[in-house]
């Protein structure tokens, strides 16, 4: 991360206040909603790098970024928030979540969806990806950390 102050993964659709253990919006888990603002910034950048690798993980299964250059313009003229120094699959997920109901063809944004995903609509790969994303969050919580919390609440 660059050496400014890290910014929350929040995109303001908070479900953790209605006692989910990791957020439909951003899909970081509870305590690192609540601990944000104390957190240090590796503390910050570990929680973004996680939330990176799952996302990739998911966005790669569905389709390739076959010109990044081409992606990052396309963003940069539209206007779409993304992360310059993230993976290009994450900046794809920005341009699909953002513009799924506007976009015509995707290969003119440095886009092409992979064989099995090519009938999809973007609406409905847009909402799978989002959907894949927060399962393999809920996963990566339940394995590696209510396990942590288990153990210090026994010991």
């Amino acid at each position: 991360m660059p050496n400014q102050s890290i910014k929350t993964p929040c995109v303001g659709l908070c479900s953790t206040v209605y006692g989910d253990l990791v957020c439909r919006g951003c899909k970081r888990f509870h305590h690192e909603v609540v601990n944000w603002n104390g957190y240090d910034e590796e503390q910050k950048r570990l929680v973004w790098l996680r939330l990176e690798c799952l996302l990739v993980q998911v966005v790669q299964a569905k389709l390739d970024v076959f010109d990044a250059g081409l992606l990052r313009q396309q963003l940069q003229q539209r206007q779409i928030r993304f992360v310059a120094h993230q993976s290009p699959y994450t900046w794809a997920y920005q341009l699909i979540a953002r513009g799924a109901r506007l976009i015509n063809q995707l290969d003119a944004y440095g886009i092409v969806l992979l064989p099995e995903f090519r009938e999809w609509d973007l609406p409905a790969l847009r909402d799978a990806i989002d959907r894949e994303f927060f399962l393999l969050s809920e996963a990566h919580y339940e394995r590696y950390i209510a396990p942590a919390f288990i153990k210090e609440a026994i010991g």
